[in-house]
This record gives C-alpha cells, structure tokens and sequence, in this order.
C-alpha cells in the first residue's frame, strides 16, 4: 500500500443519502432530524471555516443504538461525524461530503462512581459542570476545565485541557478508558480500571484526541480528585507580558505547587473590565490559582507575590473566598464574550499554539506585535503554566481582504511556534482547520504512520472524513 497516496473525498449519491436518512427515521422517529437549521446547527460556527451541515442528525441513547446507526452507514458508505455540543474552534464537526451528524448528547447517564478509587463511569453526553455537580457531595470532583461546559465525550476526542492543565494535566492524563464504536459496528472497551497496565497497545490514548476518525466514543472511565480543603486565588499585574511569563516560570521552576496559571494581555484585560464591570488595571496580568490546606494555600500564594514582586508586579491580591475567587475565574471564562465585545459585529476567531514555557514571553511579545503591525484586533489569554496560549482576532467576514490579513496572521503565529519547538495547537486539536500544518510539524513518515492507523481502523474513510489526516 502506497501510504503517501490519497484517498479522494466523494459524496455518496443522493439516492444513497434518501435511502439512509428513510432508515434512519423509521428506527428513530422524531430523534432523526433533517431540518436545515438543525443541520447547520451541527456544523462549524465558531470560526471562518465553511459551514458544512451533515444531511441528517441522529440523537441514540444507548451504545447499541449507535452501533445500529454505524452498521447501516458502513454498509452504504455513508461518513459519520461525531457530535458533543459543538464547541469546539477548527471545524472538526463539519460534513465536507454530507454524512450523518450522531449527537450524543442523549447519553448522559453517570454510570458508576467508585469513590474509594477515585474513578467514575460516565457516557460521552455529560458535561464538565454536570459530573462536577454530581460528585460534589462525595468530596469529589473532575479538574480539567477548558472553560465551555464541553461534554466530556466532546473532550476527550480533542485532547482538551484548559486551566487547571499544570497540575492535573491533560484529557489525556485522565481517561483510564473508553469504549468506542468502530466504522464496521464492533464495540471495543481499550482498558480496564487498574491505575497502570502494560498490557498490549495503549488504545486508550490513542482514541484520546482522534477527532471521531477512528470510532464514536460512548463511554469513558475518568480519574477523579478529591476536592481541595482550601483554595486560595491571586491576581497581580504587570508591565509587560514577559515579567508575567516569568513570573509563571520562576513559580514552576520554584516548585510551588500551582493548580492554574492565566495570562491576560493588556487588550483582554480592557475587554473584562468592560463585560464584566471589574476595574483591573489595563496591563498583562496573571490570575492564579493554589490547592491544599489552609495553611498551605496561605503560603503558596505569599511566595507566589515575593515571586511577582521581583518582577515589577503591582496590585497583587489574594483571597480564599469562594464568591471571590468565582467571580475572577467566571471573567476568566468569559473572555471570548469579552473580546467580542470589542469590536461589535467582528466575527473572532479563536486559535492556539504551543511552546516550550521557555520560549512564551518571546513568542507571545513577537505575536502582540504582530497584531500591531498587521493593524488587528487580537485579545490574548494563556494557560502560561504549559505554555499554551489563544489569540482572538476580531474579524469583519464581509471584508476579504480583512479575511485574508487575518488568517495570513494565523500562519504566522503557527510558523512562529514551530520555529520555537512549538505546536499548532496545544489544545483546540486539528480538524480541518490545522490539517495543513501537520507535515512541516511532524513530518511526512510520521503522517503516514497515521494514515496507516486511519484506515486499519477505518479502510472505508467514513469515519469523520477530511479531518487531521488526508488519506
């Protein structure tokens, strides 16, 4: 098999389709829809990736009914593109040559919580917030937060991650394992419970971040924490981003135990200040977070502001109060309806890269200054702690050339991060948007090693077609 070859993307026939979406709607009634707007609903529409509906949106509640969903696309070829609730940035939900959208944010059932273990059984439907409100009472609580209330089935097809990142890590830290429907029906489970196994292939991290192209996940094990006797929040300034980053680093390097770590340039900071009626100073800021016991959180926080201090940083303030520290996180989180804001009827278009912590301040200062020269609108926020940051520019869509000046500031900011040992993206993940920059990333043999996975798992190409890698 020549793996550099490609597979050419081809809509099934119309009649193929009809015959389907019949199927389809005779099984599952009214949870088969094919409305326009639903439709478009179930395809990109955070970004200025083309909107590209699927012909039909099926919503199962059982792993079975998926697999019978499965069984009778595969055997006409129909693509299946898996569905959580549509959040994520790089048009990873899109229907490039139509298809069928499996929305399974039916499947919410919380399954099993072993306590004692510190792990839970849950279905792909439930979100970050609602596991969070249903382990509350049992001391318990799942940390990895990318800020939108994602399904967790959505979070773990993308390798989120978010705030809490530098302490509890990754979407690929914490699955234990999964079960997966595959493109010919068959179910899988990847793992058991055991905290380690060095028992055959690791299937578990390898569906983690797959985007829906080797299978649907249904059901996912998570490891849990147990939530923290205190928390402490601190917010300081500072003159520019660099002192912040290096704040961030010399906290790491110190070994304070941080749990999240923001930054906030000075234009986001403008934008939270007007949505969220604060009166932050307007310049770079980090917004941290430390877990332990009272006393503990008491002294993390201290050492974090002798840290700051020794580079320039002002209006330093800490709290461990919970309506507190939840009004800095929630303007935290709603930097993106900030950012908006600024330029009223713009479009934003939200990307990510990734670099070696000691690298940021260079690549985020050279990324400020690009948005200056290139005369852009362009928030920036960062999980600083791993290096990861977001960029917002603010783009009018009736306005090509504008278009154009944004996404050739896009490549830009790619190319400046891979220059630097860098990624594309640390955690919006690939889709359709990043395709194009994963040769000069990882190379062509290592693009091909993936094609050779996509179609072991997938030879008829109808898992999530057109998405991370070309076949």
């Amino acid at each position: 098999m020549n793996v550099y070859a490609r597979m050419e993307l081809v809509r099934p026939a119309p009649e193929v389709i009809a015959k389907v979406v019949a199927e389809l709607t005779r099984d599952f009634g009214n949870r088969c829809v094919t409305s326009k707007a639903v439709r478009e609903q179930h395809a990109n529409t955070l970004t200025w990736t083309e909107n590209q509906p699927p012909d039909a949106v099926v919503y199962p509640m059982t792993t079975e009914e998926v697999v019978q969903i499965v069984k009778l696309c595969a055997l006409h070829k129909v693509p299946i593109i898996a569905f959580g609730i549509g959040s994520s940035f790089e048009g990873h939900v899109n229907a490039p040559i139509g298809g069928v959208s499996v929305d399974t944010s039916m499947m919410k059932a919380i399954k099993e919580v072993h306590a004692e273990d510190l792990d839970c059984v849950i279905e792909p439907g439930v979100t970050r917030k609602q596991l969070n409100e249903y382990l509350r009472d049992q001391g318990l609580f799942f940390p990895i937060d990318p800020g939108a209330d994602a399904s967790l089935g959505g979070m773990t097809a993308t390798r989120a991650s978010g705030t809490n990142a530098v302490r509890y890590g990754t979407m690929k830290d914490n699955v234990i394992a999964l079960k997966a429907v595959l493109a010919n029906g068959d179910v899988i489970t990847t793992a058991r419970r055991a905290k380690k196994t060095s028992a055959g292939y690791d299937l578990t991290r390898l569906f983690v971040g797959s985007e829906g192209t080797l299978g649907i996940i249904t059901e996912i094990t998570l490891k849990l924490q147990g939530i923290p006797e205190a928390i402490s929040a601190a917010v300081c300034s500072f003159p520019s981003v660099k002192d912040a980053c290096d704040t961030a680093i010399m906290t790491i390097q110190s070994g304070i135990p941080i749990a999240r770590v923001e930054l906030l340039d000075a234009v986001a900071i403008r934008a939270t200040n007007l949505y969220s009626k604060l009166d932050l100073p307007e310049k770079p800021m980090l917004l941290v977070e430390f877990h332990g016991s009272d006393s503990s959180v008491k002294e993390q926080a201290e050492r974090f502001g002798e840290i700051a201090a020794g580079f320039g940083s002002s209006n330093f303030q800490w709290t461990t109060k919970p309506e507190e520290r939840t009004r800095l996180w929630q303007a935290r989180h709603d930097s993106y309806w900030a950012s908006m804001a600024l330029r009223p009827g713009a479009k934003g278009i939200s990307t990510d890269v990734c670099v070696p912590i000691s690298r940021l301040a260079e690549c985020v200062d050279e990324s400020i200054r690009d948005l200056e020269t290139t005369g852009l609108i362009g928030p920036i926020v960062g999980h600083v702690g791993d290096g990861n940051f977001h960029v917002l520019p603010l783009i009018d869509m009736d306005d090509p050339g504008e278009i154009e000046k944004g996404k050739a500031y896009v490549g830009r900011l790619v190319e400046r991060a891979l220059a630097m040992g860098g990624t594309c993206t640390g955690e919006h993940g690939v889709g359709q948007g990043k395709m194009k920059y994963l040769e000069k990333e990882l190379g062509p043999e290592n693009l091909a090693a993936m094609r050779l996975i996509k179609r072991a798992f997938d030879p008829e190409n109808i898992m999530n077609p057109g998405k991370i890698v070309a076949l």
